[in-house]
């Protein structure tokens, strides 16, 4: 979609004075509701607005009383880490009722509330806009009725809707992902990884029931994070004679060493008849034609529980705030809208044109249209399956294309988690290429030191779920050495590289200081000079400050931050989060700042500080990292591959042009490959970081969200687009799988 021309507005010209505001959530709980809520609130409240809780979704607006509150800006306090929602949710017959949407109307005028912002799914969805179309006709009912005065309708004649997608499925067309889908996974691979060691020890197969009645995401992306042996999925079954081909394949395995077998089924699988097919089934197929020792897992709620990770609370928390900013910009002639999230942006989109392509889905699938299905899921949905398939289902070797060209991976820089499972795509995508893969252990120094060996597709197997690195990275630069690098490429007639590592490169940080009273966190993170862990940490974890060296700062700044802080634990809220990058400043450092802190807070808190380190690099990759990692890679091979046949002339390759050596990035909405002498006017050599990043953007938001005054760039934000079919997900690497 073309994005249209904005301004650079501030928040100080968005007035919500007058306005009345009310959150609720409806329908399936899912992590990260609660800091949408939270979003929601102190926004609003910063602008100027009332806000107020709906409580027990669209029964507690048919019911009224109590169940409508005003919020203050404490009511939210402490709600970030906290999973399901606070403010409850209730499926309510009596609001699909012409009488109950009365009552519900009757209810918001009371108290002046034009302005709804629902977190939930497409039914609840579809409800909000029901009632917003409805509004005029029922203020109509209700001063006929005796109940409110001409005035009143008047004054309140247009309702206006935002709503923002929350369900552990992402089922929803129109955003790469909804509130609670990361989370979700995140239960699912702690599950896979927990099972994967029994699994190995007794030599089991697993099948695992995930949900998803309609949409088979979270089967999926678990299945590619975990590289599963298989996966059924309803909006694409299995070919007839599945069965056969799936034991054909689990007893490959078994008999190339591998020790344990995952299957994972959507609980909404379904076969091309549409008949369902059941983890019991699949279960008693593997016994009975292999005779494997073999057990069910049914996930169940388990998914929807725990604390949303920090994606969910980050994506949450920008989704309320733009959902503020989409009602201070609405007016009578604008369409009910979803906020969404597209790559790295936010958008908002028609909120019925999502809805109707999100019920095209399950039309497509009734008629056994299953190709449509998969498409109008979006192109990253769609991207999943082939990547998936591609990196699942080895072909014979008889049926490989051969390429003649030989291709070599390696690891640089520091370790991160997701390095494994993109080496694992890398490789497997390689070898259904046609390519001879080369693994290059400890990066440029190995390289030229000859460390280098063929790698097969088993050499690679249960890479996935594995943190660090595996072929080993080093920080060595290959200037130095480019003689015997060189050498060590026409030694093994290497036609091309795949690089994957950069300046610096880290996993996320979880740190909570809620349930202490009267107490201030100092955190120091890692990045080297990139400030962006401190300050999407921040935002995740509800900080009220993050230095960073990208935006200086001074010792009268620090001295408002330690005010502000002293202020805050005058009220409810007693307990404060300071995160600092580690290269902020060299002489404010993370012992003076927290000396300072401790001095000028005495009697009021005390602190605490923590160095986070290396154990930020450590552990297992999320579920992100994994799916991420997998997708971007199998991309750079796909490309390295058609580079090869490009620029293949008379035996040899001729890679002299600037495009032949790319960097593969998410540059606001897609995935591109720019040639690395580009990258020299846009990078900053010394500090090693862009010159311009994304995220400082972002950082006004976790400002706001601790009280304090500043502005907000919004030029990305105020535009409604229009969805294209098959358009509707158009992220390739989606923002988080």
């Amino acid at each position: 979609m073309a994005q249209p021309d904005c301004k650079k507005i501030f928040f100080e010209n968005l007035s919500g004075a007058g306005k009345a505001i009310a959150v609720l959530t409806s329908g399936g709980d899912a992590q990260g509701m609660n800091a949408a809520v939270r979003a929601v609130v102190r926004m609003g409240i910063y602008v100027g607005a009332k806000v107020y809780f709906i409580r027990e979704g669209y029964q507690g607006m048919v019911d009224g009383g109590d169940n409508i509150k005003e919020a203050s800006w404490e009511s939210v306090s402490s709600m970030l880490q906290v999973g399901g929602t606070v403010i409850g949710s209730a499926r309510c017959k009596e609001f699909r009722t012409h009488e109950g949407r009365l009552k519900a109307a009757h209810n918001l005028v009371q108290r002046g509330i034009t302005n709804l912002c629902v977190i939930g799914g497409d039914g609840s969805l579809t409800g909000a806009n029901l009632f917003r179309e409805e509004w005029s006709g029922l203020l109509g009912e209700l001063v006929e009725q005796g109940l409110i005065d001409s005035d009143a309708s008047q004054k309140y004649s247009a309702l206006h809707i935002v709503g923002m997608v929350g369900s552990i499925d992402n089922d929803f067309c129109g955003t790469d992902m909804t509130i609670g889908t990361d989370s979700a996974l995140h239960r699912i691979i702690e599950v896979v990884d927990a099972i994967m060691t029994t699994a190995q020890s007794h030599q089991r197969t697993f099948v695992l029931e995930v949900m998803g009645r309609h949409c088979g995401y979270l089967a999926l992306v678990s299945a590619l994070a975990c590289g599963a042996d298989w996966v059924l999925i309803p909006e694409m079954p299995p070919e007839d004679g599945w069965e056969k081909k799936m034991c054909q394949k689990l007893s490959a395995n078994r008999a190339g060493m591998k020790r344990l077998n995952i299957i994972i089924v959507a609980e909404g699988a379904i076969d091309r008849n549409n008949k369902p097919i059941t983890t019991d089934y699949v279960k008693n197929l593997v016994v009975k034609c292999l005779g494997f020792d073999t057990r069910v897992t049914i996930l169940g709620h388990v998914q929807r529980g725990g604390t949303p990770s920090a994606f969910d609370r980050i994506l949450a928390s920008r989704m309320g705030v733009e959902a503020v900013l989409a009602l201070l910009e609405t007016t009578a002639n604008t369409p009910a809208c979803v906020v969404s999230l597209c790559g790295n942006q936010s958008v908002r989109l028609p909120l019925m044109e999502c809805v109707q392509m999100t019920q095209e889905v399950q039309k497509a699938m009734d008629e056994k249209k299953f190709e449509d299905a998969v498409k109008l899921r979006g192109r990253s949905f769609e991207n999943n399956l082939k990547t998936y398939k591609l990196l699942a289902h080895r072909k014979p070797e008889s049926e490989l294309p051969s390429s003649n060209f030989n291709v070599a991976v390696l690891n640089v820089g520091a370790p991160a988690a997701g390095m494994n499972a993109a080496v694992r795509s890398a490789v497997r995508v390689g070898i259904s290429e046609g390519h001879k893969m080369f693994a290059v252990n400890d990066g440029f120094e190995g390289f030229y030191k000859g460390q280098i060996k063929e790698i097969k597709w088993a050499d690679v197997g249960g890479w996935t779920g594995q943190g660090g690195s595996l072929l080993g990275t080093k920080r060595t630069l290959p200037a130095k050495h480019v003689d015997k690098i060189a050498e060590q490429m026409r030694k093994h007639n290497i036609n091309a590289l795949l690089i994957i590592g950069g300046f610096e490169t880290c996993d996320r940080i979880k740190q909570s200081a809620s349930g202490t009273k009267r107490r201030v966190f100092i955190i120091e993170t890692m990045g080297g000079y990139c400030g962006y862990l401190a300050s999407v940490g921040g935002l995740a974890a509800g900080a009220d400050a993050a230095y960073i060296y990208e935006e200086p700062f001074d010792i009268r700044d620090l001295q408002a931050n330690v005010e502000h802080l002293t202020e805050k634990m005058k009220t409810s809220i007693q307990r404060g989060l300071v995160l600092r990058n580690e290269n902020s400043n060299e002489n404010y450092t993370t012992d003076f700042i927290y000396q300072l802190y401790t001095e000028e807070g005495k009697g009021v808190f005390d602190c605490r500080k923590n160095v986070l380190g290396h154990m930020q690099q450590g552990g297992a990759p999320s579920p992100f990292d994994r799916n991420f990692g997998t997708k971007i890679s199998a991309k750079a091979m796909q490309w390295i591959s058609k580079k090869l046949v490009e620029t293949f002339r008379q035996g040899r390759v001729f890679a002299n042009t600037e495009d032949s050596c790319c960097l593969l990035g998410m540059r606001r909405r897609a995935l591109v490959f720019q040639p690395v002498v580009q990258l020299k006017e846009e990078t900053d050599f010394v500090h090693r970081i862009p010159q311009e990043q994304w995220w400082l953007k972002l950082r006004p938001l976790m400002k706001i969200l601790a009280k304090y005054k500043t502005s907000y760039d919004v030029s990305d934000s105020g535009q409604l687009e229009h969805v294209v079919r098959n358009r509707s997900k158009e992220s390739d690497a989606s923002a988080a799988m």
